[in-house]
């Protein structure tokens, strides 16, 4: 155990393809020199399951969050999986708490206060700000836009500078960039080179912190979505329900879609006539059992459909209001296996890290952290 500060960056959405020396010279730089591997992220590539997963640096199976929503079995209907007590193990936060040492949680969206903030000292939501925080620095951008990142970043170097009794700052941005420009489109590389150009000054502000950094996914064109339910329906086989692990808050830019699919059937004598009726729609890559997903991917068996739907890279699913639709062509998403490699990179820690071959999904950045 040290005594170092530590900032943690969850850039998300930042897949491989958007780390690129051209969009964030500073820290691809960085990378030659710190310690950086390309990593997995965990399974489904959506934001709750990963920003658990770094936070408690477990898998899901351990810490419990399998979504961004799951289907309340007793209630018959879905809810969002925001709340903290969900949670089953203790987050980095809460482990600092028992050493004594005081934590900030900063995020661009409200669902990642619910969901993170116990046993932190500072909690900000840009989405939400408070008076004080608009007095100080401003008024953030809209929860759509590149301006809110710039806006928490901000924050995080305020702390650095005039808290230095807090020895954790988290940081996680929002995705809405990654979901409307591609990489190499002037938009984002702006966007991407502020965020690096602020990520910078954490070294020039705190010389003394370690930088760790990582992303929950990446980013795809998708190109069509499939309902579901609405297909199976057709089928004259109707579920007990169908789940988008997308469905959260923030639909403006990705509608609650996803690159999987959570199934629930009302008898397990369903399952063959459920398997033929979703490996006969075109976009459908593979379906797996509750038990062989949980397995693969680590899951928290109680909240795993009976079925799991994976797509292929240009395939969404979720709630429509047909069975299938061509999505528009500047339409980009994530939640599949093919938004998994993300870059993990830690700069100036002085403890003694684990060895390289520890580090293989996104959730080890923060395993040994304040054990």
């Amino acid at each position: 155990m040290t005594e170092q500060r530590t900032v943690v960056g969850m850039i998300d959405g930042l897949g491989m393809t958007y780390f690129k020396p051209e969009a964030m010279p500073y820290t691809t730089t960085l990378a030659k020199s710190a310690f950086f591997k390309q990593v997995s992220a965990v399974f489904p590539s959506v934001t709750n399951v990963n920003n658990v997963s770094i936070c408690c640096g477990e898998w899901p199976e351990n810490h419990g969050i399998i979504a961004n929503s799951y289907f309340d079995t007793e209630a018959n209907e879905p809810a969002y999986m925001n709340a903290a007590e969900l949670i089953r193990v203790p987050t980095m936060f809460q482990r600092a708490a028992q050493q004594g040492k005081k934590s900030a949680l900063l995020t661009s969206k409200r669902k990642t206060i619910e969901l993170l903030s116990p046993g932190t000292e500072i909690a900000v939501a840009a989405e939400c700000p408070t008076e004080e925080l608009i007095e100080k620095f401003g008024q953030p951008g809209d929860i759509y836009s590149c301006e809110i990142n710039f806006w928490l970043w901000q924050v995080a170097l305020d702390i650095l500078k005039n808290r230095p009794d807090i020895s954790v700052i988290y940081v996680h941005t929002t995705d809405y960039p990654m979901h409307m420009w591609p990489p190499e489109d002037p938009t984002s590389v702006n966007h991407l080179q502020e965020v690096d150009r602020l990520i910078s000054q954490v070294a020039e502000v705190a010389p003394d912190a370690a930088l760790f950094l990582t992303a929950d996914h990446g980013m795809n064109v998708k190109t069509r979505a499939w309902d579901l339910r609405r297909v199976m329906i057709g089928q004259g086989l109707e579920p007990r329900f169908v789940l988008s692990p997308e469905r959260d808050y923030y639909i403006k830019h990705h509608r609650n879609l996803a690159g999987c699919s959570y199934i629930w059937l009302n008898s397990p004598d369903e399952e063959t006539r459920a398997r033929e009726i979703l490996n006969a729609v075109d976009g459908v890559e593979d379906i797996l059992s509750h038990d062989a997903a949980c397995e693969r991917f680590h899951l928290a068996k109680e909240h795993v459909g009976d079925l799991v739907a994976l797509a292929d890279q240009t395939s969404m699913f979720g709630d429509l209001e047909v069975e299938f639709e061509e999505l528009a062509a500047n339409y980009r998403n994530h939640g599949s296996l093919y938004e998994m490699e993300v870059p993990l990179l830690i700069h100036n820690y002085i403890g003694e890290l684990p060895a390289a071959d520890n580090f293989t999904v996104n959730k080890d950045l923060t395993t040994f952290l304040y054990r």
